[in-house]
């Protein structure tokens, strides 16, 4: 390789770290109005007043947005007023904008604004809201316009449920000498990005509308935004600059329709809405929430035989992309294990919590931790190796995934290779249980994970390669930068395909709709491989461009030529060539003479074979390849108190050909932090009313500097053949098999059943001395 496996310096890192990044709160322009949000302090409730009168005395205000007459919004069904208008269904939603001068005129404008509200009966968990006498959050459920792949349930308060049927229940069960049951359950949660959202938009004389966000879906806001409000979708314009963090919370539109509206409220002016943390945590869509039962057969030696599983995803007030996470919950549903027979009832339902955004991971750090977690209880009922029951039964090529998809060596990799290094760099062989004191021991816990991407059918990516004067070439993609350093990576396969310097690829890192081709969306790890093939694919073009004109200058036919190292020169005969700079812009001869002109490239990707899941099966090809991996966890706990340390933390991942080492462990070791920090810390903590009582990072504690264990790496390479120089996606992998790894890491520390989170102290005890089944 000329330079892909190398640890290249991300593209963007002087930026950075020099601090002149520019984000999208950091655009200051002086002519700009303020919106900000007034929110409902209750989780259900009738809205019986609004006067807005004071408000609109007030110096500096400018406009009150309030709900009514606006088209219901929705990704996957339009169940959600941008504005609530009759009442309030989870504690944040926006019931008012206030647009003024300055942030603190808005401010002082909505607590000038009075609110009458009729607390109504509150759905505080998934289960609440399945059952038969839960008030209705949606009575119209079935009125709501919807994509395909939905499926709602009239007079319930399930938004959608995914059915997975493969092979025969009944004989799984008849076949299996032994069974266990595990239930399992946690709260919505949040993202904790460090930039908060924030959105920008203006309605400009001729009707065109411009909106900055920061957004891992600039496509996605044109288009929904012109399907909402019937604006023709070329007269849109969506700028992202750099973002400073996402991890699927920023894929979801929400701050951009109320920004619109703020706009359109004061003839078009330029408004800005940035969201405090509070109002970030509360107001935009966060992380959900799940509660499971989880049914496993086996033989008595551990072969699976059936998998019966009951999830119901606490979806919150709207369905937006819940619907979306409870599907591919689904389509994983077993982890990454060979099982014959499967049967999953994956159900998004309706609670009065914030709805959810998609999460790093895409609801595969949930199930992973429920199924896992069950797989731990098995290996401890029938005396078995951890390690070795996962072993048994891997997912290998000829096998068939819950969808009934037959896999291969290229689209799932190596599992048990994964599970070896695994128990080489976890040194497991020396013990899983090892007592230190009276008080202290330390503990191991091991999972397995796997993902597939779950995109639309129809999801596409495009790039633009502009030559310069000097050869130096302009690579323009609209994969949003949001950390995960893609754009380097694309750099670094277009120099590889052209054997140039990756320094004179220059990457456009903003993403400006209006000539930037689209990229579906930043998300589901698919950044390098749908945008990589598109790269590919221009830069085969600006090859086939640049020997067209070489032929000419040289007197020979294209076969013979060859393009690269600055210089397109002949296969036979290398001294014979001449330098891409010299036709970048076109040749002219001694005479005046000119041909061709600036050369351009363009490429995209669509991928081939994805197809939508049969409604009462699940069967389909949902995506192009599964990641697998496996992940262990050391902690050390004090029996005594019930505090515990994490040690170390290991990840083992067939990705594939590694484009940039660097690049890949660094997002392998932050996606690591994300998960311990999901499953020890995060949650949101709902008092009986439904009100998130921690929306601030005073009381939301991720884990801090200093509280980090020691990270190891290492990947697997079994190429996958459709890919970018036979890489697999990584992006988010690492997430997802650490919660259960904790998970298992404690209960064996304690001889407890540890099936719940955030894994705290209290929850130990009480587990462990109260005999309490819940936190």
């Amino acid at each position: 390789m000329h330079i892909l496996g190398k640890g290249v310096i991300r593209k963007e890192s002087f930026e950075k770290v020099t601090g002149n990044a520019k984000y999208t709160g950091d655009y200051f322009i002086k002519e700009s109005l303020h919106g900000h949000l007034l929110i409902s302090p209750y989780a259900h409730a009738l809205i019986k007043g609004l006067d807005v009168t004071k408000a609109e005395k007030l110096p500096g205000v400018r406009a009150i947005v309030t709900g009514g007459n606006l088209p219901l919004t929705g990704e996957e069904m339009r169940d959600r007023p941008p504005i609530a208008t009759e009442r309030v269904r989870f504690h944040g939603e926006v019931v008012a904008i206030v647009v003024a001068d300055t942030p603190y005129q808005a401010e002082q404008g909505v607590h000038a604004i009075q609110v009458q509200y009729e607390p109504l009966p509150v759905v505080n968990s998934p289960s609440e809201a399945l059952k038969s006498d839960a008030p209705l959050l949606h009575p119209r459920i079935e009125e709501y316009e919807k994509i395909q792949g939905v499926y709602p349930v009239p007079g319930t308060n399930i938004a959608t449920l995914t059915k997975i049927r493969k092979g025969d229940r009944e004989k799984g069960w008849e076949e299996s000498e032994v069974i266990v049951e595990e239930k399992f359950a946690f709260r919505p949660s949040d993202h904790a990005a460090m930039e908060t959202r924030c959105s920008i938009a203006q309605i400009h004389k001729d009707g065109t509308v411009e909106i900055i966000s920061s957004s891992q879906a600039p496509f996605m806001i044109k288009r929904l935004i012109g399907q909402y409000f019937n604006i023709p979708i070329g007269n849109i314009t969506v700028n992202t600059p750099l973002v400073g963090g996402a991890y699927g919370g920023k894929a979801s539109v929400q701050l951009e329709i109320l920004a619109y509206l703020a706009s359109k409220a004061v003839n078009g002016r330029m408004v800005k809405i940035l969201n405090r943390r509070e109002e970030d945590m509360l107001t935009s869509p966060g992380h959900i929430g799940l509660e499971a039962t989880v049914r496993l057969g086996s033989t008595k030696d551990g072969i699976l035989k059936v998998a019966e599983l009951h999830y119901l995803w606490d979806g919150g007030a709207y369905s937006d992309k819940s619907i979306d996470l409870s599907r591919a919950g689904a389509v994983d549903c077993t982890g990454p294990y060979n099982i014959e027979h499967i049967w999953c009832n994956s159900y998004c339902m309706y609670t009065n919590h914030p709805y959810a955004a998609p999460f790093r991971g895409f609801s595969h750090s949930e199930v992973h931790f429920v199924f896992e977690r069950t797989m731990d209880v098995l290996a401890k009922k029938i005396n078995i190796d951890p390690l070795e029951l996962r072993s048994k039964n891997a997912i290998l090529p000829g096998n068939q995934t819950p969808t009934q998809v037959v896999l291969d060596s290229s689209t799932v990799g190596n599992l048990p290779k994964c599970i070896s290094k695994l128990k080489e760099l976890i040194n497991w062989e020396e013990g899983q249980v090892i007592t230190l004191d009276d008080y202290r021991v330390r503990a191991k816990g091991i999972s397995c994970v796997w993902k597939n991407s779950t995109i639309d059918p129809n999801a596409s990516s495009g790039v633009i390669l502009l030559f310069n004067y000097d050869g130096s070439i302009n690579l323009i993609s609209g994969v949003v930068e949001i950390g995960t350093g893609t754009k380097t990576v694309l750099a670094q396969i277009l120099a590889e395909k052209l054997k140039m310097d990756i320094n004179d690829i220059h990457v456009q890192f903003t993403v400006d709709t209006l000539n930037t081709p689209e990229h579906w969306k930043t998300v589901a790890s698919r950044g390098t491989f749908m945008a990589g093939r598109a790269v590919l694919e221009a830069a085969n073009d600006v090859i086939r461009q640049l020997k067209t004109i070489a032929a000419m200058i040289l007197r020979a036919s294209e076969e013979e030529l060859e393009v690269g190292y600055g210089k397109v020169f002949l296969k036979a005969d290398s001294s014979t060539f001449i330098p891409i700079k010299d036709i970048a812009y076109g040749y002219t001869y001694p005479n005046g003479n000119s041909i061709g002109g600036q050369i351009l490239g363009r490429g995209n990707h669509m991928t081939r074979g994805i197809t939508y899941l049969d409604k009462e099966t699940g069967a389909g090809k949902p995506g192009p390849e599964w990641t697998v991996g496996a992940q262990g966890v050391e902690i050390e706990l004090d029996t005594k108190d019930y505090t515990y340390k994490i040690i170390k933390a290991v990840s083992v991942f067939d990705i594939g050909q590694v484009l940039n080492i660097k690049g890949a462990t660094g997002q392998v070791k932050g996606a690591m932090s994300m998960g311990l920090s999901f499953a020890g810390r995060e949650t949101f903590h709902f008092d009986p009313h439904g009100r998130v009582l921690n929306p601030q990072l005073r009381t939301y504690r991720p884990i801090r500097f200093g509280e980090h264990p020691n990270y190891e790496v290492a990947f697997i390479k079994t190429p996958h053949v459709d890919a970018p120089y036979g890489a697999r996606g990584i992006g988010e992998h690492g997430l997802i098999g650490m919660p259960a790894a904790l998970g298992n890491s404690l209960s064996t520390a304690l001889s407890a059943h540890i099936n719940f989170l955030p894994i705290i102290p209290e929850l130990l005890w009480k587990i462990k001395e109260g005999g309490e089944d819940k936190c």
